[in-house]
């Protein structure tokens, strides 16, 4: 029994092995064909199977010091507007509020140019002035910002006391505290290039009033004439510039940029006009984090001050409007009421419309925006 069992076991061993040869011959033939090709066929499977990784991290398109845009001082400026009380044109507190920012302006080392004239409103007539600050007047390379300054003559959208006139802490005042806190930074930190900054009177002053029913170009007139009743102090400034042959290489509007949940889609004239423009800010904003904020879906037309500018003046400008809501609250609740009080201003609001326009500006002076 033992001696079959050897020969039973060697006879195993010995398929065994012919076996395993047999296998082995078979993978060394099968590598001989895989080897060669394996490369090719991990890049097309990582090309075509594997899932797109998430988006790039947006990186800084260049090194430029900004100064720090300061939000305690923006907020102070806007409250310091708001203290005057409702500024339409005409009233007391509007005078008050009009020596103030030009006393300031002008305590910042500024050229300051008040340019009075009469606002035909579709109420009436009334005295209304522009007040244009300069930076550095002599310079032909300029840069336009602005925002209107006077607040509205009604609250049209509120449930109590519509007749009366609002106080416009996001509608008016942020805009321009934004601008006043980049004047001060301007004075300390200077820069080679012309910068006018342009407080609008009588923007908010026009008809919202809901039409009679009627034909469809009796509506399209009716909305057209509507339009003109609006930034009337822009409409003035364009026909007559503050300074003959006056131009910028581009602007930037500021409207509606300090209440709390704040958000600016693209408006589409400046999407429309300026596109070039619009794009680098809005990227510039994502690239200061603020890219949820600066969404890149489009808002809608929207009229405002940049339109007159661009028609009358030929000057690309980039309208920076808070648009967080669809229709028919696209501007927010508080908007036109009297809760546009100080009570929704956002320093964070603030600092991140005044970080972005900043960068511009610095950017723009070292040679790399635009």
């Amino acid at each position: 029994m033992t001696f079959f069992a050897e020969i039973y076991t060697t006879t195993n061993m010995a398929n065994s092995f012919i076996r395993n040869k047999r296998l082995w011959i078979v993978i060394l033939l099968i590598a001989a064909f895989v080897v060669p090709y394996l490369p090719n066929w991990i890049e097309k499977f990582k090309s075509t199977d594997t899932p797109p990784a998430g988006p790039e991290p947006v990186k800084p398109a260049v090194t430029v010091n900004v100064p720090a845009f300061n939000a305690d001082s923006a907020y102070a400026f806007v409250e310091k507007q708001v203290s005057f009380g409702p500024r339409v044109p005409g009233s007391t507190a509007h005078k008050k509020c009009a020596d103030w920012l030009v006393q300031t302006f002008e305590g910042m080392g500024m050229t300051v140019v008040r340019q009075p004239f009469k606002a035909k409103t579709y109420f009436g007539t009334l005295d209304a002035v522009n007040i244009i600050a300069q930076y550095k007047p002599e310079l032909k390379n300029r840069v336009l910002l602005c925002a209107h300054w006077d607040s509205r003559h009604i609250a049209d959208n509120d449930t109590k006391d519509q007749e009366k006139p609002i106080l416009g802490a996001d509608d008016g005042a942020s805009g321009v505290g934004v601008m006043l806190e980049i004047a001060r930074i301007l004075q300390q930190n200077p820069i080679d290039m012309g910068v006018d900054l342009i407080c609008f009177d009588a923007e908010d002053l026009g008809d919202d009033r809901e039409e009679q029913a009627g034909s469809s170009m009796m509506t399209q007139n009716n909305n057209q004439a509507k339009a003109k009743t609006w930034c009337l102090g822009s409409q003035h400034w364009s026909r007559n510039l503050h300074k003959p042959g006056y131009s910028a290489q581009f602007g930037i509007l500021l409207d509606m940029v300090g209440a709390r949940g704040a958000v600016f889609p693209k408006e589409s004239y400046s999407a429309n006009n300026a596109p070039r423009i619009q794009g680098q800010i809005w990227n510039i904003a994502a690239e200061l984090g603020y890219g949820t904020y600066f969404p890149m879906r489009d808002a809608g037309y929207v009229t405002d001050d940049h339109v007159f500018v661009m028609q009358g003046a030929g000057i690309p400008t980039v309208d920076i409007i808070s648009i967080p809501n669809q229709p028919p609250h696209s501007f927010g609740a508080y908007h036109h009421t009297h809760d546009d009080n100080m009570t929704i201003i956002d320093r964070n609001t603030l600092n991140m419309v005044g970080r972005v326009v900043s960068t511009v500006l610095y950017r723009k002076e070292a040679g790399v925006f635009l």
